[in-house]
């Protein structure tokens, strides 16, 4: 995610006077023996966030109310706001299940909003939990498998504090304790309808972009320490997420998701490596500490980028080049292949393309990055990767984070008139994809 100018400029003076510095991350030493996983037929699925898709659903003075920190970022300014309408998908979750049924996929991963669930610390909406219950529900019901997140980047506003950045989300001192409460009733109540689980997503992306890139929230510009100190909780509390769903059923799998670009070498541009070791270090250093308390690996893969300061703050012009999405990403289907054989032989563990997806206003442009990744993937998995699915990301066209509703990656877009999601080009490419390719 590129920096505005000053949180940029701010990072280049840093690269320039670090001097290698930033090490790169240690061997991987994987466990003598790994759980034996099972997931049957290869998973063809699409993904969705909570914020990023769901309404509101509560009046302003309702007592089940609630905001997350990404609201009160955006109050402060700092971010575009999402709104209150989203696409829908708390109020009108059938829409979305239709178009996924016209597109066949066998799984959908989706999140649970935190703040929804626990509006003000310890007091739980159980209607809300009740709504995510019949929603896992009805999937299994239309045979598609429901994939759960427990956390997608947001956290409830009680966990934020505007003025004590340093004491916010993960380094607040309530989140631990509260988090391992929060997950405890959504894993008893879902348990029964639902046999996979994601306790993060992108832990890794999120904790470097808000606690050392200052563009998410709580907004800390290049703050080491409290990086560090908020990937151990991170850690801590994926790992306490992973006790408490097994705890609970012990055939349930649990997937770590991370963003994964494949970041690129320039001697000319990071002489010193500080740029590419950090990026090697976000890859990596909260997956290897949390890999053995995972039975699958989900790969975020958008694209490649040189790793170098010059980089964060030059950003290409997206659709003006045939080679760039709409963000200004580079878009590279053999960094696929690559990342996918670097995690495979680190971690020796089953591998699921959790998202990967272009926004782009061209569904040509998203139709051929589609059929190139899914190409690196058979490719990867005839070099021997261990690959489970294949989820594009997204089902529908929505907020993304801190650039607004300015990429289009939907599969869909919302019909406001009719309340339904219309399939778009690359949303019938998919559906007659996976019809032909049962297995890839």
């Amino acid at each position: 995610m590129p920096l505005n100018p000053i949180r940029a400029a701010a990072l280049l003076a840093a690269c320039l006077l670090a001097t290698g510095c930033v090490l790169p991350p240690k061997p991987y030493k994987k466990p003598a023996a790994q759980r034996p996983v099972e997931t049957g037929p290869f998973w063809w699925g699409t993904s969705t966030a909570s914020f990023q898709n769901e309404d509101r659903g509560v009046p302003a003075d309702s007592p089940w109310a609630f905001k997350t920190d990404w609201d009160l970022f955006a109050e402060e300014g700092h971010i575009p706001p999402r709104g209150d309408d989203a696409t829908f998908s708390w109020t009108h979750f059938e829409k979305d299940l239709a178009a996924l049924k016209k597109i066949g996929v066998n799984h959908y991963r989706f999140g649970i909003e935190w703040a929804r669930v626990e509006p003000k610390p310890g007091v739980y909406n159980e209607a809300a939990i009740a709504r995510y219950v019949e929603m896992a529900k009805k999937l299994r019901a239309a045979g598609i498998e429901p994939v759960v997140t427990l956390w997608h980047f947001t956290f409830p506003s009680w966990l934020y504090d505007s003025r004590k950045k340093s004491r916010s989300n993960f380094l607040h001192p309530d989140a631990p304790v509260r988090w391992k409460e929060y997950v405890g009733r959504m894993v008893r109540a879902l348990g029964p309808h639902v046999d996979v689980w994601v306790p993060q997503n992108e832990p890794n992306g999120d904790l470097y972009i808000s606690y050392f890139g200052g563009h998410w929230p709580p907004g800390l510009l290049l703050t080491p320490g409290a990086l560090k100190k908020a990937t151990k909780v991170s850690v801590e509390m994926f790992r306490e997420a992973s006790r408490t769903i097994r705890g609970k059923d012990p055939g349930a799998l649990v997937m770590g998701i991370y963003s994964l670009p494949n970041w690129q070498r320039s001697h000319l541009q990071d002489p010193t490596a500080f740029v590419y070791n950090m990026m090697q270090r976000q890859n990596y250093d909260h997956l290897d500490q949390s890999a053995d308390a995972m039975d699958l690996i989900g790969v975020n893969y958008y694209y490649s980028q040189v790793a170098s300061a010059r980089r964060f703050i030059v950003r290409p012009d997206g659709e003006q080049s045939s080679n760039y999405t709409q963000n200004g990403w580079l878009i590279d289907p053999e960094g696929l292949h690559s990342v996918l054989r670097t995690v495979s032989k680190r971690y020796g563990k089953p591998i699921v393309i959790s998202e990967n997806g272009i926004g782009t206003q061209s569904e040509k442009k998203k139709i051929r990055y589609f059929r190139e990744h899914i190409a690196q993937m058979r490719r990867a998995m005839a070099d021997g990767v261990d690959i489970r699915g294949y989820f594009p990301w997204t089902l529908i066209d929505n907020y993304e984070w801190a650039e607004g509703y300015a990429a289009n990656f939907g599969l869909t877009h919302v019909d406001r008139k009719k309340m339904e999601l219309v399939l778009e080009p690359s949303g019938q490419w998919f559906r007659n994809f996976i019809r032909a390719n049962p297995e890839p």
